[in-house]
């Protein structure tokens, strides 16, 4: 093992409440029924792409509409995600801190353009990560993101650290082993490692 990429939401940290609100903000003053994005409503979406979750929560305007509005949405989101953050999973610095110094960090989520980068800018955690991927980047699915950098940055022998059964899903595409966040917002029927917080990485492979 050379290396350990990790999912964002669920798996470091918890950002629907900010997430939520500027979303409701937008949501407000769009033409479609729906006045108010909740963070119940978040979590059934998390590990889904943009166009997927657009689907779920705004299935009553055309595809065209909902692409427009859930863009709107994400680009209020990552504006105030650079001002107010989300919650980082407890223990999560000192864990990067200890695994940063044995194996090459990195993070691939189902995510827009701008979202893991509001992440490093309020938190401060950039300096952990070598690289990261998202498919507002490259229209990539999350497996096909994870073997892209995996591939981009000559890794061997990475895992997967992910909360979700698409997270699963995605590892076993890229023909590598699962980490099961179990404290996260999903529900796994198989993996290889399986955690109920984030610092019990170091003990699993620190």
């Amino acid at each position: 093992m050379d290396s350990i990429i990790f999912d964002l939401d669920g798996t470091l940290w918890d950002s629907r409440k900010t997430v939520a609100k500027s979303w409701t903000e937008v949501v407000r003053d769009a033409a479609c029924s729906r006045t108010e994005v909740t963070e119940d409503d978040l979590r059934g979406t998390m590990g889904l792409q943009i166009r997927d979750i657009a689907s779920i929560l705004f299935g009553d305007l055309s595809e065209e509409q909902r692409m427009e509005l859930i863009l709107a949405c994400c680009e209020r989101e990552n504006a105030e995600l650079k001002r107010e953050g989300g919650i980082l999973f407890e223990g999560l610095e000192e864990t990067l801190e200890v695994l940063s110094k044995k194996y090459r960090l990195f993070i691939v989520s189902n995510c827009q353009e701008g979202y893991i980068e509001s992440f490093y800018a309020y938190h401060g955690l950039e300096r952990y990560f070598e690289d990261f991927e998202n498919p507002g980047r490259t229209g990539l699915s999350k497996g096909e993101n994870i073997r892209l950098v995996m591939e981009r940055n000559n890794l061997k022998a990475p895992v997967y650290v992910g909360d979700t059964q698409k997270d699963q899903e995605a590892a076993k595409y890229a023909g590598i082993p699962f980490v099961y966040a179990a404290y996260g917002f999903g529900d796994v029927e198989d993996w290889e490692y399986r955690i109920e917080s984030i610092n019990e990485l170091v003990g699993l492979f620190g």
